[in-house]
């Protein structure tokens, strides 16, 4: 990554959302409770009315710290995504996972956001140095990956690329502080980041028990979010495990378990994911969820993470 001259810092009042689907009205909701305004743009038919609809499904869901200050940006909607960069202080790209879109796409918001202005996209895997290539002013694209549903998950990951400046990158951090977000740096860029590399391993594993007829999707589901998940909502693997160690800390751990651990890692499942294999494990999975439906899953998923999220912040409140 690349050092010059530090970029004017502006106030962020105005932020661009370009690609409107559920990641990118997810993170509209959060910016607008913020009391920040958001110009949103999406080329697809309908693509207004269904962003406003689901800002309005979603907005109960917001913590109550939030809803409790009563503030809410002004929403303005744009088929133009120059149109919406062109007087944002702020630019949050979620177009779909396609690099040559991507591309593109970063190319013509770098032409038209003004020079200082960040452009983060909330890519779920794709490199930034790819990303930025075309562009005139590489060196303000960052990566500013949320996990869904990003009105709620605090996370977003943050990297540069190799043309990206460090002072832009501090600059994302600070705006996504500002509307509550826990941004953690990568040092350098790798496929999936971290929090999808860790969360595919999981998958991986639980599709190999599935399909190894060791247990039934529910049963899967539940070992983790009724153990190890569980956990993981204070704290992450390796504090957990230096945790396991008692007072020795990560060797104790180490010399209890490192043969466990070992044995564990030899013996992990690799399946490949196939028709066949997707074919199989989809069957599996809808026989066992069908009686719920997706948007009633949704709904519950977001009220427990609002009652966790409120549990975290009344303990921090609470520690001396």
């Amino acid at each position: 990554m690349s050092g010059a001259e530090e970029p004017d810092e502006v106030e962020v009042r105005t932020v661009a959302i370009v690609g409107t689907g559920i990641i990118g009205a997810s993170w509209a909701c959060l910016i607008l409770a913020h009391g920040l305004d958001v110009i949103a743009s999406d080329i697809r038919d309908g693509a207004e009315a269904r962003l406003r609809d689901t800002i309005e499904r979603l907005w109960p869901s917001l913590p109550d710290a939030l809803l409790d200050r009563g503030k809410r940006g002004a929403l303005h909607f744009t088929t133009d995504p120059a149109e919406a960069c062109r007087n944002a202080d702020f630019v949050q790209e979620n177009a779909a996972e396609r690099l040559e879109l991507k591309v593109d796409l970063i190319r013509r918001i770098d032409a038209a956001a003004g020079p200082d202005v960040v452009i983060a996209s909330s890519s779920s895997a794709l490199s930034v140095t790819d990303m930025q290539s075309a562009c005139g002013r590489p060196q303000r694209v960052v990566l500013g990956h949320p996990f869904n549903p990003p009105h709620l998950v605090p996370l977003v990951e943050v990297v540069g690329g190799e043309k990206t400046e460090e002072a832009y990158l501090a600059k994302a951090e600070r705006f996504y502080r500002q509307i509550g977000k826990a941004p953690v740096r990568l040092q350098k860029e790798i496929y999936g980041h971290i929090a999808n590399r860790m969360q595919a391993a999981i998958f991986r594993e639980a599709i190999h028990l599935l399909d190894s007829g060791v247990a039934s999707a529910e049963d899967i589901d539940r070992a983790i979010s009724e153990g190890p998940g569980t956990r993981w909502a204070l704290m992450g693997p390796l504090l957990t495990y230096r945790l396991a160690g008692g007072d020795k800390g990560m060797r104790g751990f180490w010399d209890m378990f490192a043969p466990m651990q070992e044995k564990l890692w030899n013996n992990l499942g690799t399946p490949r994911p196939d028709a066949m294999l997707q074919s199989r494990v989809t069957d599996a999975v809808e026989r066992a969820y069908a009686h719920r439906h997706i948007r009633d899953l949704a709904k519950e998923r977001d009220t427990r993470l609002r009652a966790v999220l409120a549990a975290k912040a009344s303990a921090r409140k609470d520690q001396p």
